[in-house]
């Protein structure tokens, strides 16, 4: 029987995106440029305020996009180990959010946990948070950071600081090529 969270019924949003700014997130990251931090959230800020609610839905559509294929991605790496996704990958998740109180108020680390979880049980992510009302203003940056934080393990366990933009990259160029 399928669900009215299958990944199925998700719009896809605008990957592309998400992606970028979670790549150049990175990049700042890797490159050693934290002090950069408060200025490029300034600037996230400044793009997500002169979206429209329709560009805006698409970016959230988006995040929750990768969150559901990076999520993919790792189960897949877990699974080949004999490791159960959930197991592994949601409590350190949770305890990064914990240590991290302005990006993950309290309030929002459940709702960040359980879409990691519907994609980790093949849900989509969107379509699960959907039915649960609107975003809240909180959510916006720890969904960014959610994002930002998977993409990180992936490169983190590949060893490869590109691995995960890259995997997004190829399977989104094999999509259109289709």
């Amino acid at each position: 029987m399928s669900s009215p969270c299958d990944p199925q019924y998700a719009p896809a949003g605008d990957v592309g995106a998400v992606l970028m700014m979670i790549d150049s997130h990175l990049k700042a990251v890797y490159d050693g440029r934290s002090e950069t931090g408060a200025e490029q959230q300034a600037l996230t800020e400044q793009f997500a305020a002169s979206l429209d609610s329709v560009a805006l839905d698409d970016l959230l559509d988006g995040a929750c996009t990768l969150i559901y294929m990076f999520m993919k991605w790792l189960h897949k790496a877990h699974e080949s180990h004999g490791k159960d996704t959930i197991e592994y990958v949601v409590p350190s998740l949770v305890a990064t959010m914990r240590v991290m109180p302005k990006s993950f108020p309290p309030e929002v680390i459940p709702t960040m946990t359980g879409l990691v979880i519907a994609a980790a049980t093949d849900l989509s992510p969107s379509l699960w948070r959907r039915q649960y009302g609107y975003w809240t203003d909180e959510e916006m940056t720890a969904l960014e950071a959610t994002v930002f934080l998977l993409a990180e393990r992936i490169n983190r366990i590949t060893d490869d600081h590109d691995f995960a933009t890259r995997l997004i990259t190829e399977a989104l160029d094999k999509w259109s090529g289709d």
